[in-house]
């Protein structure tokens, strides 16, 4: 079975598929993305836009636009690997960018996986869960055809995945029958408890299981993942637990959402609200696989108080990893936690509280040993990465031998467009960007 993995921001959530595709058979996996990265899992092509969406471009198409240029740059890369002959058997395909948009013009009859992994809303997401991440009536406007490119590929596609059922379920209630619920898994082999695990940090101090050490993990500080209310939850933590360190891991840029006003980054912004915070808080930028993971390994208490949004890969690991985990009470966090059970469940929006309840639970983490042990059992059984990986292989190979998801109701069953022909897909890819 040849396997075409397309992700923009590639490998992203498809690393540990391409990896154990291209372990069997390097030949039978090829991806492509918007840039070719070091240390890839398999075979990748890189596919830039010609160019960037126009100045003129009205403000609310600027997104629909770069999603054609997207489109047209993978249509291109797929054409150049039938040129050479390569031909997948199956196409899992990350749509949100536009890189479906043209796939059933230049792969007619390639039957096509479409990773659904966020349908943009304006109630019930991180769209409006705080006044950092509100919008105002032009951005909501603007927000729906954002989802164009994934309508569209949730129309063409034989199936679709989703790593979570909030996730799923975000999507047009038509189309989530389409939807198998898949997530990207833990290895939870690496990703496991360790009472030696050591962490240094930038300063010098050594961290270790014997101290009461509170981390935070994000990819950047910003406001999706709560980072503005762990920053006002903090000086009453530290008042009432004076011998707590708090890690704080994750990068100054924005992965999601949009930047402060008035400074260049949320930690500088938050840092102008709260006042300087004393030297047992540390923040530690991007770490390190090996030190992220003896960062969770060594954690009393991990704190994620995330708006509603997708599951973070930080708090399946740090659950793995047998950490307690305070996150925030939210729809997306609740389908992974029991409050009390496997982890607990507060409101971040209330800084107080959330750095009430945090004191309370590191007052008494020698009792929380079974909940720490449900954590890692709630991953390593809903979560193992080889399940995962199993799951997903098995749902590409159905679709490749002709399966497909239930149709919305009204749909045309017919293939349409997958019929057109080859030549006639080949021009249409040819026109200038």
């Amino acid at each position: 079975m040849r396997v075409l993995l397309i992700h923009r921001q590639g490998p992203g959530q498809f690393v540990h598929l391409a990896r154990a595709l291209a372990a069997d058979d390097p030949a039978s996996v090829v991806m492509i993305a918007g840039r070719a990265v070091a240390d890839a899992p398999c075979r990748m092509v890189a596919a830039p836009p010609a160019r960037a969406p126009g100045a003129a471009t009205h403000p609310y198409l600027l997104p629909s636009e770069a999603a054609v240029l997207a489109g047209q740059a993978t249509a291109r890369a797929v054409l150049g690997l039938a040129r050479e002959g390569w031909r997948p058997d199956v196409v899992l395909v990350h749509p949100g960018w536009g890189d479906a948009l043209f796939l059933p013009e230049v792969m007619p009859g390639a039957p096509m996986v479409a990773y659904a992994e966020y349908y943009h809303r304006t109630d019930g997401t991180e769209i409006g869960w705080d006044d950092h991440l509100s919008l105002d009536a032009e951005a909501r406007c603007a927000l729906g055809l954002r989802n164009a490119p994934l309508l569209l590929a949730l129309e063409a596609a034989a199936a679709a995945i989703a790593p979570t059922r909030w996730q799923r379920d975000l999507h047009p209630r038509p189309f989530r029958d389409r939807i198998v619920v898949i997530h990207e898994g833990v290895d939870v082999e690496v990703v496991r408890p360790d009472a030696q695990a050591r962490l240094v940090l930038p300063c010098g101090t050594v961290l270790t299981a014997a101290d009461e050490v509170v981390s935070y993990v994000a990819r950047d500080l910003e406001p999706v993942r709560g980072f503005p209310w762990l920053m006002r939850a903090l000086p009453h933590l530290l008042e009432r637990r004076p011998g707590a360190r708090v890690v704080i891991c994750g990068g100054d840029g924005v992965s999601y959402g949009r930047r402060p006003g008035r400074a260049a980054t949320w930690r500088e912004a938050m840092l102008a609200e709260t006042g300087p915070l004393p030297g047992r808080v540390h923040f530690v930028g991007t770490l390190a696989y090996r030190d992220y993971l003896a960062l969770l390994q060594v954690s009393r208490l991990h704190l994620h108080p995330s708006a509603p949004f997708v599951l973070s890969w930080s708090l399946t690991e740090a659950m793995a990893a047998g950490a307690a985990v305070l996150a925030a009470d939210t729809a997306p966090l609740r389908e992974v936690i029991r409050d009390g059970v496997n982890g607990f469940l507060d409101e971040p929006r209330d800084p107080a509280g959330f750095a009430r309840r945090a004191g309370d639970l590191l007052g008494r983490h020698q009792a929380l040993g079974a909940v720490r042990r449900a954590a890692r059992r709630t991953i390593s059984l809903r979560f193992r990465r080889e399940a995962a990986l199993l799951r997903q292989r098995a749902l590409l190979e159905r679709v490749a031998a002709g399966w497909r998801a239930p149709a919305p109701p009204g749909a045309d069953p017919t293939p349409g467009p997958q019929a057109r022909p080859r030549a006639a897909a080949a021009r249409a890819s040819s026109q200038a960007g």
